[in-house]
């Protein structure tokens, strides 16, 4: 009875782990991910899902007018159907980075669906940006050892985050900068910048509402001007960039 118990703790434990690997945004037990710098006053905004017409266009004005560049994962299948903004996006100075073809959990596709929907986004954002795509973030954080090795076999150094801003959860943009403010707080206390992850788009399709994230990220920017925060692209955290 008592062996029984316990490899069945074991065996908890060991699901409980990897399933901490696997979907824990700051876990680097997979594998290496870029997470943030040391640098306290260093913030990356990183916005997943779009390109999504109206809200993502807002965001780029937002950005503008504060003369911050941000780094934005598409997802291939809406890239396609919204060329030119994409092409926006890139003019306008931003990092673009991969965010699958079609937003699947990677953690639960075969490998050779990953290596399909990795190397059809990169694929699509190049040819229309005319530019190597370097970045990945699984969707969802939900990552195992050969997604990680896979992205790096096509060129992709993958991205996580470790300030969530839940943004996909509320439409109050005071509610997502209280989040994020809060999330800031805590990695000033262990020693990290922070690499914020936030929304212009969703996988549901293209069209849906994220002008809160659009508020909040008016707000943050403007509190932030008066702080002395620097606003950085994900690559700055990037030790092989500088070699490429």
């Amino acid at each position: 009875m008592l062996a029984t118990l316990s490899t069945a703790a074991a065996a908890g434990l060991a699901v409980g782990g990897y399933y901490y690997a696997a979907m824990w945004p700051e876990s680097q037990l997979f594998g290496r991910t870029i997470l943030a710098g040391r640098d306290l006053d260093e913030y990356a905004l990183t916005y997943d899902d779009g390109p999504n017409d109206a809200c993502t266009e807002q965001l780029l004005d937002v950005l503008a007018r504060h003369n911050v560049r941000a780094t934005f994962f598409l997802i291939g299948r809406f890239v396609r159907e919204r060329r030119d903004l994409t092409r926006r996006i890139h003019a306008a100075g931003h990092l673009i980075g991969n965010h699958t073809m079609s937003h699947p959990r990677l953690l639960y596709c075969s490998s050779a669906r990953v290596r399909e929907e990795l190397s059809s986004a990169s694929s699509l954002i190049e040819d229309t940006i005319g530019e190597h795509v370097r970045y990945f973030r699984p969707p969802h954080g939900a990552r195992r050892p050969d997604v990680l090795r896979t992205a790096r076999e096509l060129g992709l150094t993958p991205v996580m985050w470790n300030l969530g801003s839940y943004d996909w959860t509320t439409t109050n943009p005071e509610t997502i900068l209280s989040t994020v403010e809060k999330g800031i707080r805590r990695n000033r206390v262990r020693g990290h910048g922070s690499n914020l992850l936030l929304h212009d788009g969703s996988q549901a399709g293209i069209g849906q509402d994220r002008s809160a994230t659009v508020a909040a990220t008016a707000r943050l920017l403007a509190n932030a001007e008066k702080q002395g925060i620097r606003f950085v692209t994900v690559d700055a955290w990037d030790p092989s960039a500088s070699k490429m």
